[in-house]
């Protein structure tokens, strides 16, 4: 029998070699400490990822402003202060072979107002919801900084032994502002065209190279849409996916959405796609046919088959996948090995039409598994969602059948 696509290595542009195909999603974490240096939870975590057998793992949010965070526990990387605890994060993940990759991101305004009362962004346009402040347009000095900042993250990962570092350029944060002429309004160089809202994410890629070097992967991950009227769209993604792929990006990630409209769980997608099981795979194959970057795709995989087929068929590179491995911290090795096939995770529904239809305890329930394995402790697939419910809103389940 053939060896399963899924189990082949690859080699990257940077001639780093990554033992298979199957890569762990940033998931953000919210177990670091205070301060924002790596926990031991956080150790006991990712060691555990690194013995489910992964190609690759990358981290949660890293922050590059302690003063601009997406969540409370979140990692920061301002500088070396820490390097140290992420060196043994790196020597715990990655001591089976894994390669441990450092996300890094700014929330620009999408960060809950207890913690930013003075958010930033490309422009004054604030989130449709008052649990987040009004942001105000950064200068152009501040953004020359922030640039920077992202840099010198990289090199913190380079300097902890991580293998690479990736570009949080997605679901509706800094990056992502930048890029959307919805969030983006601004008139110099930074904003208007296409080339000037792609500018801030080309400028933080040659940053982190001029630090990091040639041999070093470098990655994004960047909506294909934003998925809203006025916003990023396919066309313009397709076009700065290009761009990136002329700079020299090593792997290119692919997701969706935003805040304000979350199709990277899987929310607002075509029956057609989710029969597929990954949310943008028609996209990403249109990407294929454009780029010579490794290409990465996450949000949906569910099966070995449907992995192996996207991989054999030359769509993509690498699967990512999120949440399954909050419920299966060695599923890589298991669908390797074919002691699993699907990697399908619970529905979580509580019978109420208005919590089951926002979403809104699909994450925190997720994030609880997390602890679990922070902890030491496996995961529990049958963990009680209104337990999650009273923790993270303080209020009692509502009365049986209440709507």
């Amino acid at each position: 029998m053939n060896q399963a696509a899924i189990s082949k290595s690859f080699t990257l542009p940077s001639g780093s070699e990554v033992k298979n195909r199957l890569a762990k999603s940033a998931l953000s974490e919210g177990i670091a400490e205070a301060d924002g240096r790596p926990s031991e939870a956080l150790f006991n975590l990712y060691r555990r990822w690194g013995e489910g057998g992964a190609g690759i793992l990358f981290t949660g949010n890293v922050m590059v402003d302690k003063d601009h965070l997406v969540n409370p526990n979140v990692l920061i990387a301002e500088d070396e202060s820490f390097l140290s605890d992420y060196t043994k994060l790196s020597e715990a993940a990655q001591a089976q072979g894994t390669q441990l990759w450092m996300q890094i991101n700014h929330p620009g305004r999408q960060t809950p107002i207890y913690l930013d009362k003075a958010p930033v962004s490309a422009s004054d346009v604030g989130m449709p919801s008052k649990i987040y402040a009004q942001p105000r347009p950064l200068s152009e000095e501040e953004i020359i900084e922030l640039i920077d900042r992202y840099g010198t993250a990289a090199l913190v990962a380079k300097k902890s032994g991580m293998k690479g570092a990736q570009i949080h350029g997605a679901h509706g944060y800094l990056v992502s502002q930048f890029l959307s002429p919805l969030t983006n309004l601004r008139t110099d160089r930074w904003g208007g065209s296409l080339e000037n809202r792609s500018r801030f994410a080309l400028e933080i890629y040659r940053n982190m190279r001029a630090k990091v070097g040639d041999d070093f992967p470098l990655s994004i991950k960047i909506n294909s849409a934003d998925f809203q009227r006025g916003a990023f769209t396919e066309e313009e993604s397709m076009e700065v996916i290009q761009m990136l792929d002329q700079e020299g990006m090593d792997l290119i990630e692919v997701s969706g959405g935003t805040y304000e409209r979350a199709a990277m769980v899987g929310t607002m997608q075509k029956e057609s796609t989710k029969q597929r099981e990954a949310y943008f795979l028609d996209f990403i194959v249109k990407v294929r046919e454009k780029i010579k970057s490794p290409l990465m795709l996450t949000g949906g995989f569910r099966t070995a088959e449907t992995m192996n087929a996207a991989i054999e068929n030359g769509e993509l590179d690498f699967v990512g996948l999120g949440r399954p491995f909050c419920i299966y911290p060695h599923i890589a090795k298991e669908l390797i090995s074919g002691e699993r096939t699907d990697c399908s995770v619970p529905d979580l529904l509580t019978g109420v039409d208005k919590i089951d239809m926002s979403g809104m305890l699909q994450t925190p329930w997720h994030q609880f598994q997390l602890i679990r394995m922070g902890k030491g402790l496996d995961p529990d697939p049958d963990m009680d969602l209104w337990m999650v419910y009273e923790k993270i809103t303080g209020k009692k389940r509502p009365v049986v059948g209440e709507q």
